[in-house]
């Protein structure tokens, strides 16, 4: 060790060569460590682009807790990946041939489109991967995962395989939500509504027909095949099961007058339009009373009835349907409103509900669950999918931090319809099902040419829902499966609890017979200085590689974690990260103060031991009072996933009561023969306490200044987190009990 530090902790001069002595010495590799496991799977971000700073956030939360647990003595994994994104993927880059080539993907062909997708996500992976680094992630990059490669693909094709044949996969023709701008069907959870001003026309479907209906889209009352009244409803009850035959704008269509409860009597005229194959709601209600489908919309949002309305985008024939509606004089009322329109949130188009002949996961349907290990759920017994995923919540097997996101958990699952899993696009995972006539094969490719795959490739959210025990080496049993799952936490941030968390859930208890996770910590989004979500398509969301070159890791981490509860959003600015730069300076300054004190003998090998020293002044007692109790809260804390108020509690300790009050009052004691010795002593034991306390959160300048009095083969990463073991008395005959 030399005496003195540079004047000035620069980070740029320290930040690279640490992160690589952390890479060489192996430390990131849990099979070079020993303990009770403790995993964390990395949310892999998608391939569309680099990292934002808002994701420096996911990666800051997931480090503090991993060095944590490695200073505990945990065998820690923390694994990292990236998600190949199939519909964000295909759209940034179809987005971006079209603007360079103006050329769509049929002009490309399958094998063309794919070729460039896959150097485009080459290129951004390798660029999210530098980022991880620069920010300190100690994950174990030997076991890195992408939700695309070969063994994810081996993986996706067995749990295709398993639940078609356990009857929870199936193809169906069913109402599907589809987006005409990305020509493929999305998932709920992947509609974006969006307020908009619109229009609500009450009006009958002809002069003679007994019943006012109302909607914002008569285009659509071109196929209905039916009206819906409340039962009980005296108004309608004389009509219920009576059948009429109508013109609709040159149209002819046969309506049924249908009874179900579903329908409310105080709501616009009592009755509804029932238009089976162009919504999800009426669909059910089509299926109930056996009305027949008549889809009139196609897949580019245009018209398919015969007649003047024929290949009419939809909004052109909702102004000549309303035309002649007037015209007829049965348009009785137009109202301004406000509509939430379904907008698919990766495209922007407006949602179409379409019956389609799609692939589904049923998670309404009973089965035998084959191997169990979840508590309460035998090996053999029959569930369903939904019993499954909320019995692990209310058995407190799978817990949310912070803990109101359980209801929202359950409100979503008790509203799950079936997932439909199958896509229109070429990036992703092929569905692994081959046709001949009127055979199906399925998981395994069928020899000879006759068989033709399926074109679709299943959703980006069936893979990545595998990746707690994907990424381990299932479906052999491996070691990694056995030593690391289930795994300990899952860190995201709560607006993907539905697309990812539940869908996680749902595949593995139903596939490996065991929670992914025990536990669910949900951070905030971070958001600018405007209050808006950073995202990657915005230009003004900072790439953490610009903050770190202008302020250092540390301090972008530290100013992420501050003031971010779980659960909340938090707001980044320049102001926060460079106030925690100058926090790093202060520690650095610190232990300039506090190695130029420090004797050493003529080998430069530090004297004094890591035991807690003896207290001989009224300051001495209550400095080491103060880091017995900042050690216990910061414990406490990062044990309740409070990593806030750790990182607070740690903050005030180090620049208020060690610098500002304790150091202060060294100085005089240091002119004191009888105390010089001992004031040392505790300076030495409180600097070292301190770097151990911040290194989860602050692990370059923490590590750099240890090297310096250790050198580089002593790692901080690898010490023993601190517990000050209390003792009767911190006065003179205290003794010296131990730091573990």
């Amino acid at each position: 060790m030399t005496k003195e530090l540079p004047k000035a902790y620069e980070p740029k001069n320290y930040e690279e060569g640490i992160y690589q002595r952390w890479e060489e010495s192996g430390f990131f590799d849990p099979d070079k460590l020993d303990g009770k496991p403790y995993t964390i799977m990395m949310p892999p971000p998608n391939a569309t682009g680099v990292l934002h700073a808002g994701h420096a956030l996911f990666l800051t939360v997931q480090d503090i807790l991993v060095r944590y647990q490695r200073l505990r003595g945990r065998k820690t994994l923390w694994l990292p990946g990236t998600d190949h994104a199939a519909i964000a993927t295909q759209a940034r880059v179809e987005k971006d041939i079209y603007k360079r080539e103006e050329k769509n993907r049929y002009d490309l062909g399958r094998e063309e489109l794919l070729r460039r997708i896959d150097a485009f996500v080459a290129e951004h992976r390798s660029i999210m991967v530098g980022q991880m680094r620069a920010m300190g992630a100690s994950c174990d990059w030997s076991r890195e995962a992408f939700t695309l490669d070969e063994a994810r693909n081996r993986a996706v094709v067995e749990a295709f395989r398993r639940l078609y044949d356990l009857g929870l996969i199936y193809r169906g023709y069913r109402i599907v939500n589809w987006d005409p701008k990305g020509q493929t069907t999305i998932s709920d959870d992947e509609i974006v509504h969006e307020e908009r001003a619109a229009k609500l026309w009450t009006f009958r479907y002809s002069k003679v027909f007994p019943i006012s209906i109302a909607t914002t889209r008569p285009e659509t009352k071109l196929g209905d095949t039916g009206v819906a009244v409340h039962p009980d409803d005296l108004r309608y009850k004389q009509y219920i099961g009576k059948e009429y035959d109508v013109e609709f704008c040159g149209v002819p269509l046969h309506i049924k007058i249908v009874g179900d409860e579903s329908v409310d009597p105080a709501f616009g005229t009592g009755a509804v339009g029932v238009t089976p194959a162009h919504s999800t709601t009426d669909w059910e209600i089509g299926q109930r009373h056996g009305l027949a489908v008549q889809p009139v919309i196609n897949e580019r949002a245009r018209i398919t009835v015969a007649g003047s309305l024929n290949n009419k985008k939809t909004t052109e024939a909702r102004e000549e349907i309303v035309a002649w509606l007037q015209r007829e004089g049965i348009l009785e009322k137009e109202e301004d409103i406000k509509q939430n329109v379904a907008t698919a949130e990766r495209t922007g188009g407006i949602i179409e509900p379409l019956p389609k002949l799609q692939w589904f996961i049923a998670v309404n349907k009973p089965f035998a669950i084959p191997h169990s290990d979840i508590a309460g759920i035998a090996s053999g017994q029959t569930v369903t999918l939904k019993q499954l995923m909320r019995h692990v919540v209310e058995s407190s097997q799978v817990a949310f931090v912070p803990e109101r996101f359980t209801n929202t958990y359950f409100h979503w699952i008790d509203n799950l319809r079936d997932w439909c899993i199958s896509r229109q696009i070429w990036y992703g995972h092929r569905v692994p099902v081959w046709y001949r006539a009127d055979e199906i094969a399925v998981g395994i490719p069928p020899a000879g040419d006759e068989w033709k795959q399926d074109e679709d490739t299943l959703d980006t959210w069936f893979s990545s829902g595998l990746w707690t025990f994907s990424t381990l080496g299932w479906p052999d049993k491996t070691r990694d499966l056995e030593t690391f799952h289930p795994t300990d936490v899952m860190e995201t941030a709560y607006e993907i609890l539905f697309f990812w968390v539940a869908r996680m859930i749902l595949m593995t208890t139903s596939l490996v017979g065991q929670i992914p996770f025990r536990t669910v910590y949900l951070h905030g989004l971070v958001r600018d200085t405007n209050r808006q979500k950073l995202s990657k398509s915005k230009a003004d969301s900072a790439n953490p590689l610009d903050i770190i070159a202008k302020y250092g890791a540390d301090a972008l981490r530290f100013a992420l974690i501050f003031n971010t509860s779980p659960g909340t959003d938090s707001i980044l600015s320049d102001e926060k990260v460079r106030g925690m730069q100058h926090f790093a300076n202060k520690v650095w300054n610190i232990t300039r103060f506090v190695l130029g004190q420090i004797q050493t003998d003529d080998e430069g090998t530090q004297m004094y031991s890591a035991q807690i020293p003896v207290a001989k002044t009224d300051a001495d007692r209550l400095i080491i009072e103060q880091l017995r109790r900042t050690v216990d809260e910061a414990t406490n804390n990062l044990d309740s996933f409070r990593l806030h108020e750790a990182a607070q509690g740690i903050y005030d300790f180090v620049w208020h009561e060690f610098a500002d009050v304790y150091i202060e009052a060294s100085k005089a004691q240091m002119n004191d023969e009888e105390h010089k010795k001992s004031t040392m002593e505790i300076l030495y034991f409180t600097l070292t306490t301190s770097l151990k306390l911040l290194h989860p959160f602050m692990p370059f300048v923490t590590e750099a200044i240890w090297s310096h009095m250790y050198g580089t083969e002593k790692m901080l990463m690898v010490e023993h987190w601190p517990s000050l073991r209390p003792s009767t008395a911190l006065g003179a005959t205290a003794g010296k009990p131990e730091v573990v």
